[in-house]
């Protein structure tokens, strides 16, 4: 698989591997990802063939949306993988309502004024919530995938209160969590949280996720989920 990215703008990072090996995909699902940047994760499951349908990405920023659709020309993925420059909170003229079973996003999870603000304007805008936050995703995806559907999201652990208060404040239960740790020992850093709308209130908590071991080399679960996945 070919992926093109920019030298000294956004590239993605292990969040999008995690988010496309832990997410449960079912046969036929028609995917939607709002943020999708290079386009990796819709790469990487139509590398897989996980789904029967066209995957739709989404992306505001005009370079990364051109660099998607380059990505998924070199691939000859273009009947698999269709690329939407626009800002998925504004989508509903481009994007039927109900039309995803899931929807995937890494949304920024930096508030603005937390940290430092990365001077390349790429960056800033995929790590700190200045054109887009957790609510919003959650916003679109209610519109965009209908009673049952799903939402999986990749979020630091620090902030999964906020997390699930945007899930629930838009009619989505939290229905699968895994909390994703460096290696063993060490605290949670991320987690990845599968949420279904209108489901009811049964949360699955998964065993812990290691990315590295002791030695720290990848797990075997990481390894295993690069060989599935990639």
């Amino acid at each position: 698989m070919i992926v093109c990215q920019e030298q000294n703008g956004y590239r993605f990072s292990l969040d999008a591997v995690l988010l496309a090996g832990l997410t449960r995909i079912r046969k036929n699902d028609r995917i939607i990802e709002l943020g999708t940047g290079c386009g990796i994760i819709p790469l990487i499951l139509a590398y897989r063939g996980v789904t029967g349908h066209k995957i739709t990405a989404v992306e505001i920023q005009p370079e990364l949306a051109e660099l998607a659709q380059r990505n998924v020309c070199e691939n000859h993925f273009d009947g698999r993988i269709e690329v939407h420059r626009l800002d998925f909170r504004q989508a509903a003229p481009a994007l039927e309502a109900g039309s995803f079973d899931l929807a995937l996003s890494n949304p920024p999870y930096r508030k603005p004024g937390a940290g430092r603000l990365n001077p390349d304007a790429q960056k800033a805008l995929a790590r700190h919530e200045l054109s887009a936050t957790v609510f919003d995703v959650f916003e679109a995806a209610r519109r965009l995938v209908p009673t049952g559907g799903r939402v999986a999201l990749i979020y630091p652990a620090t902030r999964l209160p906020n997390l699930l208060r945007a899930a629930l404040d838009q009619g989505f239960t939290p229905k699968r969590l895994t909390i994703i740790h460096s290696c063993p020992g060490e605290p949670g850093k991320l987690v990845h949280l599968e949420c279904r709308k209108g489901g009811g209130e049964e949360l699955r908590v998964e065993p812990p996720f290691y990315v590295y071991d002791r030695q720290n080399r990848y797990s075997p679960a990481m390894q295993k989920l690069y060989a599935e996945k990639l």
